[in-house]
């Protein structure tokens, strides 16, 4: 698979590997031996990039990775991410006197997290951590300047951000150099365009899609209201009545483009992501073998101008109906 570069400090495979539904996102959790072929079979795929967070699970989510990849550690790159207090039981907590529930970047914390993220990956160095969500009861400098001191302990390789507006990316890339930024792209995701993508580009910072397959609605295989209520996706806008109809519309429309590519849909979507710039590096997550088989599938797929005109005009952004969260 063809390898890329994130802000000129870290080579990664196009496409990486979202790893939240290991751990149980979207159905049961799998079991190690389970997840241990998943990963096994991404990097026989080429795959090199694989994404976690201690948020994941909680905890359980980089357990199963540490493992996973543990005989091939050297030979791939780990992200994790820091950002919540997280009580294991209950998930994120609230502190007293704090704006906004659940998010923790003290420096302390951000340490503490370190310390317990690289124990529980089995390695001695994270890759690329990442603040999860931007901490409003923090100055970003401090997070920043944090992060660069566990860089030059040698505990860290990179600094990521996720979600973060451009202001804040440039206030912390000031402090310390960003590698990356995680945040959600796709055909019915492009709100990062305006703005972040550029901003990204002139201080030469990688950025990461999550969900670049809609969380599955862009594949085709979700019909609207199919999703059963204990499933979180069932709550957003985007997955509901009548925006679910018009949106599944588009989706049917990129589909007979697919059908004309010979593909399907859903690697239609993402070669479109891998499409839109040499320093992107979307991170599918998936928790079956033949769907990370068709996505790193879609790497070799190559689109014209035409072809990649003829996909926006399917679904067209400013068309998609429903918020990306309730």
């Amino acid at each position: 698979m063809e390898l890329r570069m994130l802000g000129g400090r870290l080579e990664v495979s196009a496409i990486g590997l979202g790893c939240m539904s290991i751990s149980g996102a979207y159905g049961p959790k799998l079991s190690q031996d389970e997840a241990n072929r998943l990963l096994q079979t991404a990097f026989d795929l080429g795959v090199t990039f694989f994404d976690t967070a201690e948020m994941y699970g909680p905890f359980i989510g980089e357990e199963m990775v540490g493992e996973g990849l543990a005989p091939i550690r050297d030979k791939v790159v780990i992200a994790t991410k820091f950002g919540f207090d997280i009580d294991p039981e209950t998930g994120p907590r609230i502190r007293p006197g704090q704006s906004t529930t659940g998010f923790d970047s003290r420096p302390e914390h951000i340490r503490e997290v370190c310390d317990a993220s690289l124990k529980r990956l089995r390695t001695d160095r994270i890759d690329l951590f990442y603040q999860h969500r931007v901490d409003p009861d923090v100055p970003i400098e401090d997070v920043a300047g944090t992060v660069g001191e566990l860089v030059k302990a040698g505990k860290v390789k990179c600094f990521g951000m996720s979600e973060a507006d451009a202001a804040t990316i440039r206030r912390a890339h000031a402090v310390h150099p960003v590698t990356a930024l995680q945040s959600e792209y796709s055909l019915w995701t492009r709100d990062v365009e305006d703005e972040i993508l550029p901003t990204l580009r002139e201080l030469n910072i990688g950025f990461v899609p999550f969900s670049p397959l809609g969380r599955g609605f862009l594949t085709g295989s979700l019909k609207p209201d199919s999703l059963p209520e204990n499933d979180w996706r069932s709550k957003m806008p985007r997955f509901k009545g009548d925006a679910a109809a018009k949106n599944y519309a588009m989706v049917e429309a990129v589909q007979a483009l697919a059908a004309k590519k010979g593909c399907t849909a859903g690697q239609l979507a993402l070669a479109w992501v891998l499409h839109q710039g040499k320093d992107i590096a979307p991170i599918p997550g998936t928790r079956k073998i033949e769907r990370l088989e068709e996505n790193a599938a879609a790497a070799e797929i190559e689109l014209t101008a035409e072809e990649i005109a003829a996909i926006e005009n399917a679904m067209p952004a400013e068309e998609i109906a429903g918020g990306r969260y309730a």
